[in-house]
């Protein structure tokens, strides 16, 4: 067995003859991951479009305040939460950022969680009440839709 692995070539005794085969062990190495460098000892977190870190990236900072009729919308929703309802908040002219602050106080002052994603404040439960309440003390002028 010995003198037959001797006699094949130099590529064919490097595994290829054990079905194993380097070529394509190389191929899948040749092309790094896209986005590049996703954390950095110094800088921490990197932003995978602009390859900044996070605290100095602008990709986000970029994005320009929805249009809005000045009209906040509160309603309840509960289709597709398998019947659990769900205050949501659309319709508030705020940047990102402002719209989380917001998003917090908001879930605070209710007690309970709720996300904010794509310019629409979503609280747990019916909480439309204590919601417009507090949207009308602090300016906005707030209208309860959907039912």
């Amino acid at each position: 067995m010995i003198d037959e692995f001797r006699a094949l070539p130099e590529s064919r005794r490097r595994g290829r003859a054990f079905g194993h085969d380097s070529s394509k062990d190389m191929d899948s190495r040749k092309t790094p991951a896209k986005g590049g460098l996703v954390y950095s000892t110094e800088f921490g977190r990197m932003c995978p479009a602009c390859r900044r870190p996070i605290a100095e990236c602008r990709c986000n900072k970029a994005q320009p305040v929805p249009k809005s009729d000045g009209i906040v919308r509160v309603r309840l929703e509960t289709k597709g939460r398998k019947g659990k309802g769900v205050t949501v908040i659309t319709g508030v002219p705020l940047d990102a950022t402002a719209l989380e602050i917001l998003g917090k106080q908001l879930k605070q002052r209710c007690g309970s969680g709720g996300t904010v994603k794509d310019g629409v404040i979503e609280i747990q439960g019916d909480h439309r009440e204590r919601v417009i309440e507090d949207l009308a003390k602090q300016g906005w002028t707030v209208k309860r839709s959907g039912g």
